[in-house]
């Protein structure tokens, strides 16, 4: 399958990815004050596996801006989509054409953890919330690093299962 052409399997399982984000980060997250804990990623992370940052990046900003839309739930802000296109694009250029190693998906986790949620989120709310980056920095660290071994082994799972599956399935 070439992954510069764009197929109708393609299209299909791009978006069956970006419903599968918006569910698991609109409806089946959990919301508590500033903080938000979800699994939206995942799905892009088969995408970014798949077909590398670019499609990955501009899928994850779609879910971003349909959920929005079809699920708002605050102000929306489009600094946070923009934080979604670069971890798509974050996550193809680690992960894209690549052995899925565990050091490879904690990297991936790690910049994904601390870089745009943790600094480049925080930075976000500081404009919605009002509060000083510091305070909110703080009460969103322990979070973003219990995540990233969470995320590093759901990483390596997708990939070993799902990523896995539909290449084998969209090779016969």
């Amino acid at each position: 399958m070439g992954k510069n052409k764009i197929t109708t399997e393609m299209l299909v399982i791009m978006s069956l990815m970006i419903a599968l984000q918006i569910v698991l980060s609109k409806i089946l997250s959990i919301n508590i004050s500033i903080l938000r804990i979800g699994f939206g990623f995942l799905p892009i992370a088969i995408l970014a596996i798949l077909y590398g940052p670019v499609w990955a990046g501009l899928a994850y900003a779609l879910g971003d801006l349909i959920g929005a839309f079809i699920f708002p739930t605050g102000t929306f802000f489009i600094g946070f989509t923009i934080s979604s296109f670069l971890t798509g694009v974050l996550l193809g250029v680690i992960l894209h054409k690549r052995e899925v190693t565990f050091m490879r998906a904690f990297i991936a986790s790690s910049i994904l953890c601390l870089a745009i949620n943790l600094l480049l989120n925080t930075y976000w709310l500081t404009f919605i919330i009002g509060k000083g980056f510091k305070v909110l920095f703080l009460s969103r660290l322990i979070k973003e690093i219990v995540a990233i071994p969470i995320m590093t082994i759901l990483i390596v799972v997708m990939d070993r299962t799902v990523v896995k599956s539909i290449n084998r399935q969209l090779i016969k």
